[in-house]
Formats: C-alpha cells, structure tokens, sequence
C-alpha cells in the first residue's frame, strides 16, 4: 500500500562522474519499499548520459514506466520563474534590490520592505499559502484537486497571516505567486507565454508544458494514487493552485537540456548567473539562492514537489 500521494518520485539527474549503476539500486529499493509506483532518471557527465525507469507505469493495467515519460515537475517552476525574472533583469526592466512595491503597487502587505532578491531566495518573509488546509497540492484534496484558482485568490489566503519575526529564512511558494503576477507586469503577458517564447522554444524543450487548467499529463506518464483505503488515480489535477510556484510538466531529458543552458550562461547575463547562484543559509542543510538549491559541492534545481 502506498504511504503517500507522492507516488512517482522522479529524479533528474545532472552529475559528473555518476552512472546509471550508481544510482539504479537506489531506485529500486524506493519502489521495492512502496516509497513510489515508479523512478525515473537521468545521470550525465561529459562523455555519457544515462536514463532509466523502475517501477510500474500503472498499477491495474501493468506495464513499465517509459525513462522519457512526463511528470510534474512541481517546484522547479520556479527555476524556470527565476530564469525569465532574472532575463528581465538583465533588460534593465527591473533592478534585484527594487522593492517589489515599486512593480506591483499596493499588491503585497509591506511590499515597500521587500525586494525582488527576497522573494527569490525566500528571504521575504511571506506567509505560504499552502500551509493553509486545502491549499496544497501535497495532500488529498478530493474532488477539490479539480478547482480552478486564480493566482489574486491565492495571495489573499497567504495575506490573512503573518510569520513570526524569527529572523529565520521560510520557504513559501506565495514568494513565487508574487514573481508570476511581476513578470505579468513587467511583460503584459501571461507568466507561462514568457517562460515558453524565451525558454521553451529557444532551447526547442518540446516536451515541456505550462498547463494551466488542464489536468491531465501527456503520454507516456506513470500513474501516482493515494489510498483512500482503495487506491484512486491522482495523476489527473487542476494544477493552478501551484501556478508559478509548480505547476509545470516536463522530461528527464528536457529538463537536463534547460540546467546544462542556465548554468552554461546561455540563457542570463554572468552577474544574473553569479546571483542566481549566491545562496543564503536555509538551517535545513542546504543553501538556496535565486531559485537554485545548494547542495555542497554542485548547485541543482529545488526539486521537493515532485510527485
């Protein structure tokens, strides 16, 4: 019996020196534990690539899970956010230190006090909207998965509480709900049509998707459930309540295509990058910068929602 909804737990992989048998026992032993109907992975280095799946694409018709298959990248849409604010940095529509009041005035409570930087790097203090009962994706939801939210409806949530002045850096997914309307503003088209015509097409990542309203995930993809005690399919999801902070879909080998991009320099100026990659002390064992995850020795996307 599954633990969790978080049933297909997918790894992408961007490594030097790693192979497939590296990590492949590890796989195996998540899906052999009922930690995951499937894995998928990708390992690289300068002379190889490596991609591989364990587990079973779907529970009542079988059948394995395809290493190219699509899934909801969860939080590394805001690595994707972070790249296009980053860009319009770079067009000097806006300055990383602005107080986001300057862009979005009367949007954020205390919005003067609070930078750009700070919602970035989850530094801003924000409350996160999905702390609240309801209002993440993490969780059963029933037939509330299917609801469609618009992106203002989710800040009032978050708006309606404080954090305590701890001085301590909080994630929160409201921080990116806040950079998707920026870019909005700053473009006058919607967040998604910017992450497409200035990542999507240029690096042709043709298997990655914004989807807004739409619940379903492309072919092929592995199924999650979650047992209510019966298993039921949660695959299909109206994924507007994560919007900037989540809600896009992906492959192993396009989302290696975009990393090998963003930290090649190909896609932000060398000051954006060097940004990008400053991080702050989280106290979780890892450093986060400008939506990028630290971890000592190499720099990876945040990656905590995949499902």
């Amino acid at each position: 019996m599954m633990q969790t909804m978080m049933n297909v737990l997918v790894a992408a992989v961007v490594a030097a020196g790693g192979s497939g048998t590296d990590v492949r026992p590890g796989m195996e032993k998540i899906v052999t534990g009922n930690g995951a109907t499937a894995i998928l992975a990708r390992v690289s280095d300068a002379d190889r690539t490596w991609s591989g799946a364990v587990g079973v694409r779907d529970i009542e018709r079988g059948g394995r899970p395809s290493p190219n298959g699509y899934f909801r990248i969860g939080s590394v849409t805001k690595t994707f956010v972070a790249t296009v604010v980053l860009q319009l940095v770079d067009e000097n529509k806006m300055d990383l230190d602005d107080p986001i009041e300057q862009h979005l005035p009367g949007l954020v409570p205390g919005g003067s006090q609070i930078t750009v930087r700070e919602l970035l790097n989850h530094t801003s203090h924000l409350y996160d909207y999905m702390s609240e009962p309801g209002y993440s994706t993490n969780r059963w939801r029933g037939e509330a998965r299917f609801r469609s939210y618009q992106p203002r409806e989710l800040l009032k949530v978050a708006f309606t509480k404080q954090l305590p002045d701890d001085g301590k850096w909080h994630y929160s997914n409201t921080n990116y709900a806040v950079l998707g309307l920026l870019v909005e503003k700053l473009t006058g088209n919607p967040y998604g049509e910017e992450v497409e015509r200035r990542i999507l097409r240029p690096l042709k990542l043709r298997h990655t998707v914004v989807p807004g309203n739409r619940a379903g995930v492309p072919s092929p993809h592995a199924k999650g459930y979650e047992p209510l005690p019966g298993l039921v399919d949660s695959t299909r999801m109206n994924p507007s309540l994560d919007w900037a902070a989540g809600e896009m879909i992906s492959t192993t080998d396009d989302l290696e295509t975009f990393m090998s991009a963003l930290l090649g320099g190909k896609l932000i100026s060398k000051p954006s990058l060097e940004a990008m990659r400053t991080t702050v002390e989280t106290g979780a064992g890892f450093g986060y910068g400008l939506g990028l995850q630290a971890y000592t020795g190499h720099d990876e996307h945040r990656n905590e929602k995949s499902r």
